[in-house]
């Protein structure tokens, strides 16, 4: 299907390929993982013709179809179902041609070439991609150019993907969904028939939807069978075996090394020494895998203050007063919660979080904030408002001016910034870099409660989880919106839905909420042979009666798993201090109370899998795994 040989390819005098090479077959479904910065997007479009290589090959089958979502989204007065129609090239040509031919023969063979093709359900097939996206009936039929541009970007992907090509190029095609919409995308890509190459950093999409990872390193391609949980596994053992291999060749340099400098001068072993210097010659360094140091997070702490931090009660909220987005919001937030929002885009999640952040008037009810609450407000557009010319180092500075420099540059260091970054002007930095700028900015404060509207956009996947980690060590509250399937489910422990002008408890895991949206709508007899679709409030209960049947194991479950996630932590820190030779220069007691907590950590890991094992296996009986 598609073959790279011995890629070469420079960008502004950078070598960004060396001579790499990767073979991808017939209906392979491969993630492209890399570094920032690496390449990734300049391999898509070098595979699409729209660069060309300084050196080597891109060779694809004959009468091979590429597809990509365009660069621009689409405007004009055209119905959104229309635009999606039109991506097919074939079907748009045919039905054109068939309203103007005259000559039978030719009139037949158009409609037997639309009748192979599918043509007639084609306008189904247009409406079920768009409404995965999150286009409801009314939508499709809409105008795309009454559209937002986030929105016209996801008519664009629904166009691709409806046209179905051969090869299909996808260049992190959840960037202007939410979670959703995400979850429908891994379900159709996860199935998808032909061959796609898709980069992403969302770990779950790369784990439930390809079956290969292509990862991009040091100007090198190098594919990996299976999801992304596994490649990163393979890497890590491919990583030791090399370090192990260094260090064997290493202990053989210089056993040859030690024998030369002995025997060289002796006439009797002069010979037995040139042999083994040309020996010394002829060996092959072992090539290093480069690890590079990964970015790290680290959010300030928080002066802890008696609960509520916030309380809302029966709050409206919007942005006239005689129309409120949201409405009926009765809730509270301690210094210790996690919560996750869910809810289409349009539903009305960022207003929650500006009414959070103190930046709207309510039009109704009342809001109680502790005295001494500190907010950091992480808002989709802030990217766009840096001054490109400024850096980082001076953007800080101006938010804390009355902290010595060290003070600042150490601020910036807990968000990944070293002296040479932070000196940099603005206009320079990545996407990433400018993200982990805004979160350095809204933490100068060390804010109790973090308002975070998809903060993940712009970062790799080494930076994802280093957010994760700082979310998790975080001694505050965190109110979070993200696409980011895997970020939910790790990073908080209770979600609230805004859907239907308000937002409610959702009593359920990110995995309910999946299975949730993911579940075909049940039907209920209507008495008369008929089958009707039952109402949304009967929905509803059936849906919490069954999330309620299961509460409690999936609660267990969970329980389990971070025990052993503390557990596992522990027993690798014990491992790494008995694996330090310091240790046994200190007391021999030291070291026998470390074998015995490691002891007694492993019984309780070994207990704590077993309850892990028994709850699931309870959620798998009742069917309630997924739900």
């Amino acid at each position: 299907m598609l073959s790279i040989n011995e890629l070469t390819y420079r960008i502004g005098g950078r070598l960004l390929f060396d001579e790499a090479s990767a073979q991808i077959g017939p209906r392979r479904r491969i993630g492209v993982v890399g570094r920032n910065g690496s390449g990734k997007s300049t391999l898509l479009r070098l595979i699409a013709g729209e660069a060309h290589p300084d050196g080597g090959e891109i060779a694809l089958s004959k009468r091979t179809r590429v597809g990509q979502v365009a660069q621009f989204a689409p405007r004009g007065d055209a119905a959104v179902i229309e635009v999606v129609l039109a991506a097919d090239v074939e079907r748009t040509d045919l039905l054109a041609e068939a309203a103007t031919a005259e000559h039978g023969q030719r009139i037949a063979e158009i409609h037997a070439r639309l009748a192979d093709i599918d043509a007639h359900a084609a306008p189904a097939r247009a409406a079920k991609i768009l409404a995965g996206l999150g286009f409801d009936e009314a939508a499709q039929a809409s105008p795309i150019g009454a559209l937002s541009g986030g929105w016209r970007m996801r008519v664009s992907l629904a166009a691709v993907l409806f046209s179905a090509p051969d090869l299909l190029l996808l260049d992190e095609p959840t960037n202007h969904l939410d979670l959703e919409a995400v979850l429908w995308l891994e379900g159709f890509l996860a199935s998808y028939p032909r061959t796609f190459l898709m980069v992403s950093h969302d770990r779950a999409l790369l784990n439930r939807a390809v079956d290969g990872i292509l990862h991009l390193e040091a100007g090198k391609l190098n594919l990996y069978p299976g999801s992304y949980d596994r490649f990163e596994r393979t890497r890590r053992e491919r990583l030791t075996h090399q370090q192990d291999l260094q260090r064997r060749q290493e202990r053989e340099r210089q056993h040859i090394q030690s024998f030369i400098d002995r025997f060289r001068a002796k006439a009797t072993k002069a010979r037995q020494a040139q042999s083994r210097i040309k020996l010394l010659e002829r060996m092959e360094p072992i090539v290093t895998i480069n690890e590079e140091a990964g970015v790290t997070f680290e959010f300030p702490e928080a002066e802890v203050l008696p609960p509520p931090l916030l309380s809302l009660d029966r709050v409206s909220v919007g942005y006239s007063t005689d129309k409120p987005v949201l409405s009926r919001l009765s809730l509270r937030i301690d210094m210790e919660d996690r919560i996750g929002l869910l809810g289409q885009n349009g539903n009305g999640k960022s207003t929650f979080l500006r009414l959070l952040a103190d930046q709207l008037q309510i039009s109704g009810g009342s809001v109680t904030r502790s005295q001494k609450l500190r907010t950091g407000y992480f808002a989709q557009d802030q990217l766009d408002q840096l001054d490109t010319a400024e850096t980082p180092y001076r953007h800080i500075a101006r938010r804390l001016p009355d902290r010595p420099e060290r003070a600042v540059r150490g601020h910036l260091g807990r968000f990944g910034f070293s002296q040479a970054r932070a000196d940099q002007t603005i206009g320079s930095l990545s996407g990433g870099e400018r993200a982990r700028l805004v979160l350095a900015d809204i933490c100068c404060g060390a804010p109790q409660l973090l308002l975070l509207d998809e903060p993940t956009n712009h970062l790799d996947l080494e930076a994802r989880e280093a957010l994760l980690r700082a979310l998790n060590d975080f001694n505050g509250a965190v109110i979070l919106v993200t696409h980011d399937h895997h970020m939910l489910s790790l990073a908080v422990d209770r979600l609230w839905r805004i859907a239907d002008g308000t937002c409610t408890v959702f009593d359920g895991d990110i995995e309910s909420y999946r299975a949730e949206l993911l579940a075909p709508a049940p039907t209920i007899s209507a008495g008369n042979g008929e089958d009707k679709r039952p109402s949304r409030r009967d929905e509803r209960r059936q849906r919490a009666e069954s999330r309620a049947a299961v509460a409690h194991l999936r609660k267990a479950a969970r329980s389990a798993e971070q025990e052993l996630e503390r557990l596992t932590a522990r027993r690798t820190s014990i491992e790494a201090s008995l694996a330090d030779p310091a240790l046994y220069s200190e007391s021999a007691d030291r070291v026998t109370t470390l074998n015995r907590e490691k002891a007694d950590v492993e019984r309780r890991i070994a207990e704590t899998e077993e309850r892990w094992l028994h709850a699931n296996e309870k959620l798998d009986a009742a069917g309630g795994a997924d739900a």
